[in-house]
């Protein structure tokens, strides 16, 4: 850790900090306040109030309602938290009020020390409009911004983007000038939604950019220093997914970092910026960039940055805050890191958050802490026996790794990711690992197009396939088999499927495949050549596979069997014996994709539609996300009205087919 030069008049230590935010973001926060000796305040809303991070604070303050509208955006709620638990600074981490300069204002107001930038700096910025002017006259490049009333078939496509916020919220990419109105329009409500402002601009789609970004950290005094690059291009919806230091690109293009260096100064000092920030570019293979923001706070892959200078990039925040001054001389940058974004998500099915229970989540590694050999870190917001809810972001945690090269880095990610034991909802998994395994990926070919280039269906596949699922379907089923013996109240002793005489198999289907087996004298006899019985218990398998030994850690809950193995993780359903008649739906039934609040209805009952139309739009996780018409017919049933909250799988509408003899009449 770098050691800032001394106390100078105007130095305001602090004792107590309320983290203005929750999960993951604040418990990295907390991390370095006890390793500092610093008090830690928590808020939280109700949805929250079982959140690791309000038990690890040595005080909390209840935010009543569940919404970020009602919680943790309203300003002056937290500041009265912090007033009351006795918190001498705010930190806002990143995400909410972090970029909100009223908030700022407001914290210094009530006499208490704001842990980030200036407001005027923060002010500057918080407009991308009149940022991208600034930066301009600054003399940093810029793309220029267009007006959507004169936006040519030429121009096309386009980027909508929100001007107060990020994290891929109020964007949407244009293709046709058709819907370039309506899409400004969905853009506006969903920016309004996530930041309190709805504001967006207009400006060309490079479809083949590197996102990349300079960390900079700036004192009082004039020193500003640029803490090395990152590339954070593989992105879905405009939301990071991979991110890494140093950048691939600027290490192969010559000079590309000094340059990248001197615009992101020449940006930190025209504003008179002080603690930590991002300068984002959009780049070209060439090592041409374009300035895209500045975020005025720390960033969501602070942790990579961290890894390859060994900086505490919070404790650098506080220090500066309090009025300490940095070194001259800048730290060197060694290795490389990369942090994934784990998410509570279906990539395959158009990356549909998922909410509910997580029963079981281990991922080994250092908790939060700078790694200082090769390693895995791990920044968490939730730990067994979380719920995952639809009020907030699904982000359940970032992995990192840091190691001496890049290979090795992606390798020892890969492998943490695999053996992981993450049980309850989906994730995404299976997609990071198969990207960190990609050739694409291990040669640095990582542009914003990633998963149009390779293919998202084929990046979201399982990492366990084949045989490695069918060897995990099998000790599921033995699994079963020990479990019921374990309860049986005659001959429990005996192995679970044992038959003295040879009979029909036990049949056992899970998913897609169907398992056959029985125990007797010999042994286990299989639907699967070669395979041997070591051991079973209901929670452990060990099986031997034509010589090669491997052992399956299994756990069910409910209908839903997790099978762990070297082979990687395989999630399995359980068929039932018979099916329920009252699970079963009607053809042509909308089912909400996810829980979350019906904001709008474009179609009434009666209507005949065609297959494609919108017919609603459901709000979930600050995101909009459209339930169209999967066929041609009439819409014979609505069954939710605007407002309404509404759960996975619920039946919303039904659209019936019309027949020809109806069409003919």
């Amino acid at each position: 850790m770098t050691v800032l030069s001394g106390h100078y008049a105007g130095y305001a230590p602090v004792s107590s900090i309320l983290v203005a935010n929750r999960g993951e973001i604040a418990r990295r926060v907390f991390t370095t306040c006890r390793a500092e000796g610093i008090d830690t305040v928590a808020v939280f809303s109700d949805a929250d109030a079982n959140s690791p991070h309000v038990r690890e604070a040595d005080a909390a303050v209840r935010l009543p309602g569940n919404s970020s509208s009602e919680t943790y955006l309203r300003g002056e709620l937290v500041i009265a938290a912090a007033v009351q638990a006795g918190a001498d600074a705010i930190h806002p981490g990143y995400g909410f009020l972090s970029e909100n300069a009223d908030f700022a204002q407001q914290v210094q107001n009530a006499g208490l020390t704001w842990i980030g930038p200036p407001v005027k700096a923060i002010d500057m910025m918080g407009s991308k409009v009149e940022s991208k002017k600034m930066m301009a006259d600054a003399g940093v490049p810029v793309l220029t911004q267009l007006d959507p009333a004169s936006v040519t078939e030429n121009e096309l496509p386009v980027l909508i983007k929100a001007s107060a916020g990020g994290g891929g919220r109020g964007m949407r990419i244009v293709r046709s000038l058709d819907s370039l109105q309506s899409e400004l329009e969905a853009a506006e409500r969903e920016a309004l939604s996530a930041f309190g402002d709805g504001t967006v601009f207009v400006e060309r789609y490079i479809e083949t950019g590197r996102h990349i970004e300079v960390q900079v950290m700036a004192d009082r005094f004039g020193t500003v220093w640029t803490v090395g690059e990152r590339e954070c291009s593989i992105q879905r919806r405009h939301q990071k997914v991979v991110e890494e230091a140093p950048s691939p690109l600027v290490e192969r293009v010559d000079g590309m970092r000094e340059r990248l260096f001197e615009a992101a100064r020449l940006a930190t000092e025209a504003i008179g910026y002080e603690g930590a920030g991002t300068v984002e570019f959009l780049a070209d293979e060439k090592g041409n960039f374009f300035f895209l923001e500045m975020n005025t706070r720390l960033q969501v892959e602070h942790p990579v940055t961290e890894c390859t200078t060994g900086l505490d990039l919070v404790a650098l925040q506080i220090r500066v805050a309090s009025g300490e001054r940095l070194p001259a001389e800048q730290p060197v940058t060694r290795g490389h890191s990369i942090e994934v974004r784990l998410y509570a998500e279906d990539p395959a099915q158009d990356w549909q958050p998922q909410s509910g229970a997580v029963h079981r989540f281990e991922i080994p590694g250092s908790q939060f802490e700078v790694l200082d050999k090769a390693g895995i870190r791990v920044d968490s917001g939730v730990e067994t026996g979380s719920v995952v809810g639809t009020h907030y972001d699904p982000m359940l945690a970032k992995v990192i790794s840091f190691a001496p090269t890049r290979d090795q880095a992606a390798n020892l990610l890969a492998k943490a990711l695999q053996r992981a034991t993450i049980h309850g909802l989906k994730t995404n998994r299976d997609l990071l690992v198969n990207i960190l395994r990609h050739p694409a990926f291990l040669a640095g070919d990582t542009d914003t197009a990633f998963f149009a280039t390779h293919g998202l269906d084929v990046l979201s596949l399982p990492i366990a396939q084949g045989r490695a699922a069918q060897l995990s379907a099998l000790a599921a089923a033995l699994a079963d088999a020990a479990n019921n013996r374990k309860h049986a109240r005659v001959n429990a002793g005996l192995p679970g499927g044992w038959r003295n005489l040879r009979s029909q198999p036990q049949r056992k289907t899970y998913n897609d495949i169907t398992v056959e087996y029985s125990i007797g004298r010999n042994g286990l006899t299989s639907s699967l050549d070669g395979v041997e019985l070591v051991d079973h218990t209901p929670s452990q398998v060990t099986l031997d596979d034509n010589g090669i030994r491997r052992t399956f850690e299994v756990h069910s809950y409910g209908s839903d069997v997790f099978v762990d193995s070297a082979l990687g993780p395989v999630r399995l359903v359980r068929a039932p014996r018979f099916t329920d008649p009252t699970d079963e739906v009607a053809a042509g039934s909308l089912l909400a994709p996810m829980p979350g609040s019906v904001i709008r209805i474009a179609a009434a009952q009666g209507d005949t539609v065609t297959a494609g139309q919108p017919i609603l739009w459901l709000e979930a996780m600050k995101m909009e996300h459209t339930v169209t018409a999967p066929t041609d017919g009439v819409l014979t049933e609505l069954n939710v009205q605007q407002g309404q909250q509404v759960e996975v799988g619920q039946v919303l509408a039904v659209v019936t087919e019309e027949s020809v003899g109806e069409e003919q009449s």
